[in-house]
């Protein structure tokens, strides 16, 4: 979840920059046809332009945004027994996934968690937690391993990057549509564009972008399957049945960590639209799936 969080947030950010940009210098300008209507053709052309370019912003600084942000320690150099595995484990992985070796990081929280990310499948980084690497056992943590690797190899970042470009795309052309027309229809102004357009156009990108970003969770359940898969591949699907059963028990512990039902690592059930918003399917779902694979 780590990497879908750091993601969507850093790709907000950016959009609301360009957003502020775009305003203070005026070029929103070459969307209001002679100050009187929008010209929907250029409007699109530049929502393409800056939801592509956001997306693809946020991608590039994924690897260290993820590494500032965790405190990930990168391993250069093992320093004993336990880095050399990992370091071994995955360069295994990667080589049997076909993929280039991946950076390798280990990061302090006790959470049961790990992450990969980076914008290209040659370039990537991937981080476990101290929780993961004393609260599972060898095969479980090389499962762990296995699902991030497979998502590297699944180019996940890639596309999630080419949904968000798109949606982010709609988002600003929807939200500049909507304060056009609220600035002409209940603030009456004739020509140009008063502060009613600029402040409706801003909340309307944030509940836009919010709402839209139920498509963009919904990807993200259905590339948990398929690095479930490619672990199941690469290191047996008992393996990561077990991994998967260990996290169920560890998140059903006391004293839970806010921050793992806050962002559905615990996959919860979820009805209604809590689960439109869950990056993650429930634990007992993937559990199945895994499951039903053929042997």
């Amino acid at each position: 979840m780590k990497r879908i969080f750091l993601f969507l947030i850093t790709n907000i950010a950016i959009m609301l920059v360009i957003t502020i940009i775009i305003n203070i210098f005026g070029l929103g300008q070459v969307l209001d046809e002679q100050g009187v209507g929008l010209d929907l053709t250029s409007l699109l052309m530049l929502s393409a332009v800056v939801g592509m370019t956001g997306s693809f912003i946020s991608l590039a600084l994924s690897k260290t945004m993820a590494k500032h942000s965790t405190g990930a320690y990168v391993i250069e150099q093992p320093r004993n027994e336990q880095e050399q595995w990992l370091i071994n484990t995955v360069a295994r992985q990667a080589k049997e996934a076909g993929i280039g070796m991946p950076e390798v990081a280990i990061y302090d929280s006790p959470d049961i968690n790990a992450f990969a990310t980076g914008m290209m499948r040659d370039s990537s980084l991937v981080a476990v937690s101290t929780g993961l690497l004393h609260g599972m056992t060898r095969d479980e943590a090389e499962a762990v391993l296995a699902h991030e690797v497979s998502h590297v190899a699944n180019g996940d970042m890639v596309t999630l990057a080419l949904i968000q470009g798109v949606i982010n795309t709609f988002v600003f052309f929807l939200s500049r549509v909507i304060g056009h027309i609220i600035d002409r229809a209940v603030f009456k102004t004739e020509r140009g564009h008063g502060p009613a357009y600029w402040i409706t156009t801003v909340v309307a990108q944030l509940v836009l972008g919010i709402l839209a970003s139920a498509i963009v969770m919904w990807f993200s359940r259905q590339r948990e399957y398929r690095a479930d898969a490619g672990a199941a591949y690469l290191e047996g699907k008992q393996k990561m049945i077990r991994a998967l059963e260990r996290l169920q028990k560890s998140i059903n512990e006391p004293h839970l960590p806010e921050q793992l039902e806050a962002f559905g690592i615990s996959g919860g059930m979820g009805t209604g639209l809590k689960r439109l918003f869950m990056s993650h399917p429930p634990l007992d779902e993937r559990i199945a799936a895994l499951r039903n694979m053929p042997d």
